[in-house]
């Protein structure tokens, strides 16, 4: 392998995932296999909205301080345990070798803006609100206090693009391995249930009072969830030095927005036809190589209308995709994270999962997503991510031989 290709490759060393499909990667797959959706009305705070919602039952990692106070941190953390574990990099292992560069590149929405909630509440309601809430928003940045609790000495962002937070942040991280500003970079997402995002969801109508159904003819909206997904990213050389060998890669990238509407995706998906061929680009593939596509599939009609027919446009009709948010819910933010780990283990067991929720095609639809546990052959698959304010995101993982 030359040094400039070298140079360009980004290995994907570990993967962890926690979601309302499985508490790790063993059991998600295991949900996965199965079909099985594991939704629940009971909620960590009180609302009048009674639809289903996907929580996680799962014990959660203590934090020091304040840091302990942010459930999307406490997910990630559980996420990113299992991914340094699958890496062969544990918290010691990162600082066995001195000088070794770790970048921390992690989207999110809720963890960015909603943990000041109780600090209004106790303001109108005394006018002198204690400081302990915005100690905790301070504190919990995703990307600082990832990096502090791993002495990480590389760059850090924490990326709030709505639902393609997640899937930018790994195209961000990508991009610094390439560049040589890190040899490890901890990359994907993080979000947790909560009231804001679902009372904003719900005032938009386009949340269902019954389990959603991606591409399905009678979907009648998203059902919110939470989550975290992490990859991590490494260079090839800093492989090397370890004596790693990388067996799937983030191939390609793309990002744009359209601008279209504050809320709604383009209909004909312009800003998403652009990042898919921008990520194909970068991977240097036609779209024929495409083994399986993530969709983002919310269960939203406007949304999967629009990702439906850039699908057919650009990758034709026989190319066979899902959503996987009929097991995981919509988890915002951390959408992006969990979906790569979802393609990276789609190519390493050679096979997806049904389209959880799908029974009836859609006729105002070109395509229809997968029926049943579907083999895969192929080296490439595509996780798209649709976000608000046009904006979209597509990440291509490669299998390596």
């Amino acid at each position: 392998m030359s040094g400039s290709s070298e140079a360009a490759t980004v290995g994907i060393a570990g993967i962890g995932a926690v979601s309302a499909a499985g508490q790790d990667v063993p059991a998600t797959l295991e949900s996965f296999r199965h079909g099985r959706p594991n939704p629940s009305k009971i909620l960590p705070f009180e609302s009048s909205i009674d639809c289903p919602t996907f929580q996680i039952i799962a014990d959660l990692p203590e934090l020091p301080g304040h840091l302990n106070a942010s459930r999307s941190l406490r997910l990630l953390v559980r996420a990113l345990t299992e991914a340094l574990d699958d890496a062969g990099l544990n918290e010691d292992g990162l600082n066995e070798a001195p000088g070794v560069r770790i970048g921390v590149c992690l989207g999110t929405t809720v963890a960015s803006q909603l943990n000041n909630v109780p600090f209004y509440e106790a303001y109108r309601k005394t006018g002198h609100p204690p400081l302990d809430a915005v100690h905790e928003y301070l504190s919990a940045n995703l990307a600082s206090a990832v990096g502090d609790l791993l002495s990480a000495t590389g760059p850090r962002m924490t990326v709030v693009n709505a639902c393609s937070s997640g899937t930018d942040a790994i195209g961000i991280a990508a991009t610094w391995i390439r560049a040589g500003l890190c040899d490890i970079a901890i990359a994907g997402g993080a979000d947790e249930l909560n009231r804001v995002a679902m009372a904003g969801f719900w005032s938009l109508g386009v949340m269902s009072n019954q389990l959603c159904r991606p591409f399905d003819r009678d979907r009648a909206g998203l059902n919110l969830g939470e989550g975290a997904g992490v990859v991590i990213l490494e260079s090839a050389a800093h492989a090397r030095r370890r004596n790693k060998a990388h067996r799937f890669e983030v191939a390609g990238f793309g990002s744009a927005c359209d601008a279209h509407h504050l809320t709604a995706p383009h209909p004909e998906g312009r800003g998403l036809q652009t990042a898919i061929r921008a990520a194909l680009a970068q991977a240097n593939i036609t779209s024929d190589q495409v083994a399986f596509i993530n969709a983002h599939g919310t269960a939203t009609l406007d949304n999967d209308r629009a990702e439906s027919g850039v699908i057919h446009r650009l990758l034709g009709e026989t190319v066979p995709f899902l959503s996987t948010k009929g097991y995981t819910g919509h988890t915002l933010g951390a959408a992006g994270g969990l979906e790569a780990v979802f393609s990276v283990l789609g190519l390493r067991e050679r096979w997806i999962p049904a389209s959880c929720g799908f029974a009836n095609r859609d006729p105002d639809l070109p395509l229809a997503p997968v029926r049943d546990v579907t083999p895969i052959n192929g080296d490439y698959a595509l996780s798209t991510s649709l976000a608000f304010g046009g904006n979209n995101a597509a990440v291509l993982i490669r299998r390596r031989a």
